[in-house]
């Protein structure tokens, strides 16, 4: 349980954060970090063959993207068009593609420790850099082979998450929570098959095995969209960032199991992660809050994870050919792991800061902008006739401390000052009828949401 006061924090549409699942979207990141670290350098073997099973945090990250997604546009659609959505989801996320993209060229021709396996053709490199760019699968390149995405392995993520978004906006978004259940079900049975044969999860990131991306993509992203439409009927125990990223490392860090005959153990245990385990993780997050001492690594943690995750494989890969080919002692090795460690995370920091942000905010406020517009001339004949305390300017007190008068906009439906809310709820039951039943807008001291999506 956490303790101290709970901060609230705002997306720019008016709906609070659900600040723990920001932090576990940065708690997964990190744990991606330390796997490609320690098993690209020790080559999967033990002592240091950490968080066997951290190749899940993808399936983790699909479910989180189809609940935030839910939440940050399901209400939108009668103000928004297809294409208006397609331009803020590609502004929120390519500028990183390219970012990674041009790491992962640089780092391959300039990586001093590869020459003896980067051997591509000139029109071939540029080739998969184009690819890269426009996040499609790539071409061969020497010293990667069977990558779909051959200079930023991560990428091949996004180009699932970005068809995630395509179904969403044609047709998943237009579905009922018992008709997602159902295609969850369906997917996840397949999906059980698929962990069985293969024994692992851990595919759709090559070409041999490119098809588990899909189903990999449709099981957690369909499972994030129906936990969004059902979460406010379930309850579950408020546990915190912490506690929930400790379920996570040890999630990962299981050792690999053997076979029971023909069953793969290994197989279904990733399965049951995905299918079970995965979902609870995502609503007890969602029924959390942040403590005041948490909520700004909740904040940091949410924000660092999507360029931390795309810009961190180009300097593992460096460090990698350096350990196969200088055949390093381990306690070399390990000084590298933990000089790169905080240096990939001050490269994502500062690709956050001066690139992808900057840009990230052109994406709603044209959107916002026309739907307060619209409904500030509103305002008028929707709430004020009906309770006259509202032409007045009172000075209200609460828990001691006068409210400053600001406008805030909830789900860019209906703009009111805070301080009108708040009288008219406890004065006119009229008001709150409409306020409540037509509008779906309730105290601010109390609603719950998520941020801007990953």
């Amino acid at each position: 349980m956490n303790k101290g006061p709970v901060s609230v924090d705002r997306t720019s549409s008016g709906k609070e954060h659900f600040e723990v699942l920001d932090g576990l979207r940065g708690s997964a990141a990190f744990l991606i970090v330390i796997f490609h670290l320690f098993n690209y350098t020790f080559e999967f073997r033990p002592p240091f063959h950490l968080v066997h099973h951290a190749y899940l945090a993808v399936d983790f990250f699909f479910g989180l993207s189809g609940f935030v997604v839910a939440h940050a546009y399901d209400d939108r659609w009668t103000r928004m068009t297809i294409s208006q959505f397609f331009g803020i989801r590609l502004i929120r996320l390519h500028p990183l593609v390219l970012i990674g993209a041009t790491l992962g060229l640089l780092g391959y021709l300039l990586d001093p420790f590869s020459k003896g396996m980067n051997h591509t053709a000139a029109p071939m490199l540029v080739l998969a850099y184009i690819t890269s760019l426009l996040l499609l699968p790539s071409p061969p390149v020497g010293g990667r082979s069977g990558e779909t995405q051959a200079l930023n392995g991560p990428a091949w993520s996004l180009m699932q998450e970005y068809l995630g978004n395509i179904a969403y906006a044609l047709v998943l978004r237009r579905l009922r929570a018992l008709t997602l259940a159902i295609i969850f079900g369906l997917s996840g049975l397949l999906l059980i098959w698929a962990a069985n044969v293969k024994g692992s999860l851990d595919g759709g990131w090559g070409y041999p095995e490119i098809w588990m991306a899909p189903l990999r993509l449709t099981v957690s992203f369909v499972m994030g969209l129906w936990l969004y439409r059902v979460h406010g009927r379930i309850r579950l125990p408020k546990i915190g960032l912490l506690v929930l990223s400790i379920v996570l490392v040890v999630c990962f860090q299981m050792p690999q199991f053997s076979k029971a005959g023909d069953l793969s153990l290994n197989g279904l245990y990733d399965a049951a992660c995905v299918l079970f385990l995965f979902p609870l993780i995502i609503l007890c997050g969602a029924h959390s809050d942040a403590g005041a001492g948490m909520i700004r690594l909740c904040k940091l943690g949410g924000r660092l994870s999507y360029p931390l995750y795309i810009t961190h494989i180009p300097f593992v890969y460096v460090l990698a050919c350096f350990a196969w080919t200088r055949h390093p002692s381990m306690n070399v090795k390990l000084t590298w792991i933990f000089i790169l460690i905080p240096f990939v995370i001050a490269v994502a920091w500062l690709a956050l800061n001066y690139f992808d942000e900057p840009r990230s905010r052109l994406a709603d406020p044209p959107l916002r902008h026309q739907a307060s517009n619209r409904h500030n001339d509103r305002i008028g004949s929707i709430v004020r006739p009906k309770c006259k305390s509202l032409s007045q300017e009172p000075k209200i007190q609460l828990s001691g401390k006068q409210l400053i008068q600001e406008r805030i906009s909830v789900d860019m439906e209906f703009v009111i000052f805070r301080q009108d809310l708040l009288r008219c709820l406890k004065t006119c039951s009229e008001v709150r009828r409409k306020v409540l039943g037509d509008y779906l807008l309730i105290c601010p001291c109390t609603r719950r949401g998520v941020g801007p999506p990953f």
